[in-house]
């Protein structure tokens, strides 16, 4: 550890990226990221029950789509087991209201469980302590909370797909669709606007999700390389899911997996990422809006090695007589 100490008390990032990982692991990040993941996980079945009773309203209402619905499922199971998936079929969407209820109370409690979750993981990992908060207001106040990150994504997938969109009709009108250099510039903008929602999200999940408000200020930083680390996570998984997908055992499996990897990872960097913005400053200073000085007794040993441009160490420059000179 001796060569470590050495390189963190030379290199700040690297103390800081350290000082980061002992945060995240002493308020149990892969605990809380492990919980987050169930609750993502679990959340999926419910909204595959809402979506499937919203189509069997849409069927409902046109036979000839159903109909063509069955044909499909007949053509591509062939022999008994395509007709017991129609008769499935037929009596999921004789039961759609009650599918679509039950869909509903699951995605309550499995997205309120999330939701919860995520807020405990981020107050823990900005050092807060845990109070003991009334039930019935906490639980409406993480209902609001989930409502309003919902909304924050929509809006933030909505400007991604309207840029990607108009810059698709501009490339149209100008004649350039089918023009690689065009296609990659487009690529990069409609990357550049998706960092740029995601970080504008981010910033509302690190300051606002917490059980105690936080500074934006803080933030800034540590949301800008969570929008960046999540889109790189994104177009890594996008390249999974074309992998996986070109068999059929892993089209059948493959997403499954793919999505509870996913959502475990994106748990992991956005704790990670919160503990890291949380120890930006070093030991003994507030991290909100440097009110407080380190003393020389508040350094850690690596702190106090650093030395500072004028030649002085970090605990020199930290005594009373030497600031200000």
């Amino acid at each position: 550890m001796g060569k470590l100490d050495d390189y963190r008390a030379r290199w700040r990032w690297l103390d800081h990226l350290v000082r980061a990982k002992d945060a995240f692991s002493e308020r149990y990040g892969n605990q809380f990221a492990a919980a987050i993941t169930y609750f993502s996980v679990l959340s999926l079945f419910p909204l595959l029950m809402i979506a499937f009773a919203v189509a069997g309203f849409i069927l409902a209402a046109q036979p000839e789509l159903l109909q063509q619905l069955k044909d499909g499922i007949s053509k591509a199971v062939p022999g008994n087991l395509g007709g017991t998936i129609n008769e499935v079929v037929t009596t999921a969407l004789a039961s759609k209201g009650t599918v679509g209820i039950l869909g509903l109370l699951a995605a309550l409690y499995s997205g309120i469980g999330w939701m919860t979750n995520l807020r405990d993981a981020l107050t823990a990992q900005w050092g807060h302590e845990r109070r003991q908060l009334p039930l019935v207001s906490t639980t409406l106040k993480d209902f609001v909370a989930l409502l309003g990150l919902g909304l924050a994504l929509v809006v933030s997938f909505g400007l991604t797909a309207a840029g990607t969109g108009l810059g698709n009709v501009l490339l149209r009108l100008v004649g350039l669709e089918d023009v690689g250099w065009a296609r990659f510039l487009l690529f990069l903008a409609a990357l550049v606007l998706s960092v740029v929602a995601n970080w504008l999200v981010f910033i509302w999940v690190l300051t606002r999700l917490p059980r105690e408000k936080v500074d934006v200020r803080s933030a800034v930083k540590g949301a800008l390389a969570a929008a960046i680390g999540f889109e790189i996570l994104k177009q890594l998984g996008a390249i999974y899911l074309t992998a996986v997908t070109s068999s059929p055992t892993g089209a059948l499996f493959g997403p499954v997996i793919g999505l509870l990897v996913f959502a475990n990872l994106v748990a992991r960097f956005l704790l990670f990422i919160t503990a890291w913005t949380a120890t930006a400053s070093p030991p003994g200073t507030t991290g909100r809006s440097g009110q407080a000085e380190p003393s020389a007794q508040d350094l850690s040993p690596v702190e106090a090695r650093r030395v500072e441009p004028d030649g002085r160490s970090a605990a020199e420059s930290a005594r009373p007589g030497n600031r200000g000179s």
